[in-house]
This record gives structure tokens, sequence and C-alpha cells, in this order.
């Protein structure tokens, strides 16, 4: 592996704290991600299952936990199956983990291959009631392919039928929506990775250089530091691109007087950083575009400061809109009259910020969402405003991440610039 080994303790904090959340006499089954192809026989770069990781550390594919705190015998309460490697596939696809490589990662005493899991299964599912199965319910979630987690839904209730089966999210988005020290430290690092490759882009940036170039920069900067790469599809958007909210083509030229809005972040140990900063491709920002900026950068740090435990975020998000709505009004973007005549609160405002502030970050990008909407002590989240004026070919956004601490929040990106001054001044180097 690429990143630093992370104490086998945090997966088994995490699996003991998800055993006081379930019901007495019950087990819980979480399959790791599949290998998803692509064409002919290609495949896609593997992601594990968020949910998998965070009980297990273990990020390679066909893996399986069988989780049964109750179980008679100890060595039956976590037992965690790995797939067998062979002659073949260390020639093709290289070293895959031994017995006590998992236990090391885990934690987990009880390692068995994955050709055992059946025999097992049948064994410990006569002294269970309950049986805890995983299926992805995130609010953003757009299902259109089985996983592993869905097929063994169904083969395990037809195998089954007569045990009560229940929901494993709703525990595990209580979990993890609640960051331990070490998940914050892995977040810091991806961040901090995340900083040095927009340092390296400051120096880069200038007018000709193409959006691609730009996020290749970006790419060397990580995978050089040990990071896999790009925590989610980077976009790199200069002039009228920059109000695409999505744009990920990267194709365009950077031209001298425009602005280039970038939403690019490295992951580390399948942690993730989420960044986004707008700077001036020729070093120097004009009047209009610093005004804008700076309208942009104020309701940042004001949103910083109200999203507190205790606070839930829909009435967040009509605080950060009012908040815009006065940044607005100031920008000369609408008027007081115009206000007046507003079908709906806020109308004129959505015109211009469309989007939500600040979402859960962990690891996932979009991390996992509690529905109950509370902010809470522990909990990671980015603070990302922004102001589009496509007539104007001019979109800025600002993105943060900060930790919801208990006396006060912790901004994760204190070290990366984001200040006009700094901003132009690591730009524009004096002479030598």
């Amino acid at each position: 592996m690429k990143y630093d080994p992370i104490d086998p303790d945090l997966f088994c904090v995490n699996r003991a704290a998800l055993a006081e959340r379930m019901a007495p006499r019950s087990l819980a089954v979480v399959h790791s991600n599949d290998v998803m192809p692509t064409n002919a026989d290609g495949v896609m770069p593997f992601k594990q299952n968020s949910d998998f990781f965070y009980l297990t550390g273990i990020g390679q594919e066909e893996s399986i936990l069988l989780f049964f705190p109750e179980a008679l015998h100890p060595d039956d309460q976590a037992i965690l199956f790995l797939k067998e490697t062979n002659a073949h596939i260390a020639v093709w696809e290289g070293h895959k983990l031994t017995k006590p490589e998992g236990r090391g990662i885990s934690g987990i005493i009880s390692v068995k291959w994955l050709s055992e899991f059946d025999t097992i299964l049948s064994r410990v599912m006569m002294h269970a009631e309950s049986v805890y199965l995983l299926t992805n319910e995130h609010p953003r979630a757009q299902p259109g392919v089985a996983t592993r987690n869905d097929r063994f839904i169904e083969e395990c209730r037809s195998r089954y039928p007569l045990h009560r089966y229940e929901r494993l999210a709703p525990l595990l988005t209580e979990l993890r929506s609640r960051k331990h020290p070490e998940e914050i430290s892995q977040i810091q690092q991806a961040i901090d990775i995340t900083e040095q490759g927009f340092r390296r882009v400051l120096e880069f940036m200038e007018p000709g250089v193409g959006e691609w170039e730009v996020e290749a920069e970006f790419l060397h900067e990580f995978i050089s530091r040990r990071s896999r790469g790009f925590a989610y599809q980077p976009i790199i958007a200069s002039g009228e691109n920059s109000c695409v909210l999505h744009y990920v083509e990267n194709s365009a030229t950077c031209e001298s007087g425009e602005l280039v809005l970038m939403d690019v972040a490295a992951e580390w140990a399948n942690w993730n950083a989420d960044m986004t900063r707008t700077i001036p491709v020729n070093g120097r920002f004009t009047e209009r575009q610093a005004a804008v900026y700076q309208s942009v950068l104020k309701v940042l740090k004001e949103a910083r400061e109200i999203l507190r435990p205790g606070v839930f975020l829909k009435d967040y998000q009509s605080e950060v809109l009012r908040m815009m709505e006065a940044e607005l009004l100031r920008l000369g973007l609408f008027s007081k009259r115009d206000l007046q005549h507003q079908q709906q609160p806020y109308e004129l405002t959505r015109r211009y910020f469309m989007h939500g502030t600040s979402h859960h970050l962990g690891l996932d990008v979009h991390d996992v969402t509690p529905p109950d909407g509370l902010v809470k002590e522990g909990m990671v989240f980015t603070i990302e405003p922004g102001i589009y004026i496509p007539e104007e070919e001019l979109g800025i956004r600002l993105e943060n991440n900060v930790f919801i601490g208990s006396d006060s929040n912790q901004d994760l990106f204190e070290n990366i610039p984001i200040e006009i001054e700094e901003i132009e001044s690591l730009m524009n180097p004096p002479s030598s």
C-alpha cells in the first residue's frame, strides 16, 4: 500500500461501537465492493466499500466481514473472509493479503478464506435471531448497478427466510458521521497534500496554459506524495466554464483576464479532502473580480462561525442565503425593489448561488448524512459558498473543510492560501 499503516485499534473501536447499537442475538454481514468492468477485459480502479473499510481497514476486493458480537464461541464474534491467492493470481495481479496480514490490519483474530464463508454462515445463523444487511442509503445515491451487498441480500433472504432482517446503514451512518481523532489525522493528511498541489499550481499558472495542464500539475503533486490521486473528478474551469457547477471536461485554454475555478483535492488512505479555490489566470484580480471574491469569502467566514453543534442544516442554509442576499445586493446584481417582487424567498439569490453550502466529509467526499440534519460535535463539513454570473463569464467558489469542535470549529484548511493578497503575492513572487 502507498499510505502509512493505520492503527487497527480504530477498526476495533468502530466494531465495538456498532455492537452496542445492534439488537440482541443479531449478526451483520458486510461485503467489499465489486471490481467493476469497463470494456473488453478492462476494469475500473478499485474503490473499497466505505462501510466495510470503516469496520475492517481492509482495502482488498472479494472480502467479507461476519460480525456476531454475542456468538457463543469467541472465534465467531468477528470473522474476516479473504480471497485465497494462488500462483496464477500472484503472477497476474500481484500480492494478496495473507491471514496474518488481515489480522494485523483489521484487529480481527479469526481470518478465514472466502471459500469457507457459506459453511460458517450456515452454522452461526442457527444461533442468530436478527441479521443486519447493508444497502447504500445515501440521499444522493443513484442506484443503477447491483452491488455485492445487494446480491447477498437476495441470496440471504432466500436461504434464511425466517430470520428477522434489519438495516445496517442507519447504524453506520450515525457512527461514521462523527469522526475519531485518528480519522481527523487522515483527513488532514489528504488536506496537506491538497495544499501542496495548490501551491504548485499558483507557481505554474499563467495565460495560455490548458485546463488539462493544471489538472496534471495537481495529479503529479498528489501521486508524488503517495496519494492514490484525486478524491473526485477534478473541476478546472476557466472563464465562462466557471459558471458550470460540474464542469469536468478541463479542455479549454486559460486566458489572461479570466479567473479559473478549481474544485480539486487529494485522497489519503481512503479519506478525502474537498477544496475549491478561484484564482486569476494572470496573477491579478480585476476590481470587479476582487469585489465578488471578497463577498464569497465573507460568506464563507460567517458560515464557519454559525455551523455549530445543535444547529439544523436547513436553518443554517437559510441563514447563509440571507448572508448571500446581502452580498448580491451590494454587488448590484439586483435591487431591494427587485426583492419585493420575488415569488419565493431567495428566488433572486438562487439565480447566482444555486447549490447547498455544506456537506459531510470523510471516507466519502459526500459522506454519510444523518437524516435528522443536526450538526454535532465531531463532524466534518465542507463550507463552499459561490457566486456565478454567466453574463459576466464570472464564477467564484471557495471551499474549506471544517471540524466541528465542542468550543469552536477548527478550519482544517488554515494553511491553504485564500486571501486575495496572499494569492497575488504567491503568483507574483519578487524578481531575484
